[in-house]
């Protein structure tokens, strides 16, 4: 199934959704107003075009996602490969590795998860 865009804002009150679900539209309203200075009507509009998307469910008001974190991380991933990398794995990599200070510890988990991969 493919993961639906999910645009910065949304994706930040995802955040908060993943980590409370499930959870009452009052709930995630307060936290969504005390994390991103949102007003309810904000997340209660961010709440129907999710559901609207297919991203989140809704039942009754009980929020719940339909795609986890990682599906969503996934598909960001693979468009951003796709539209900056021309679907290059080595050339994300590349630059990747030169505008981030990787510590021996990084790269050492990094050849583990390219290892891993491969099996």
């Amino acid at each position: 199934m493919n993961v639906p865009k999910v645009f910065e804002s949304e994706y930040r009150f995802c955040l908060i959704m993943w980590e409370n679900e499930p959870a009452s539209c009052s709930q995630l309203a307060s936290i969504s107003k005390e994390r991103l200075g949102w007003s309810r009507t904000t997340t209660y509009t961010v709440i129907k075009r999710l559901c609207d998307r297919g991203i989140i469910k809704k039942d009754g008001s009980i929020v719940t996602s339909i795609f986890s974190k990682e599906e969503v991380q996934v598909s960001e991933m693979d468009e951003l490969l796709e539209k900056k990398f021309e679907g290059s794995v080595p050339a994300f990599i590349a630059a990747f590795a030169k505008r981030q200070k990787l510590s021996q510890k990084d790269m050492e988990e990094i050849q583990n998860i390219i290892k891993s991969s491969g099996e």
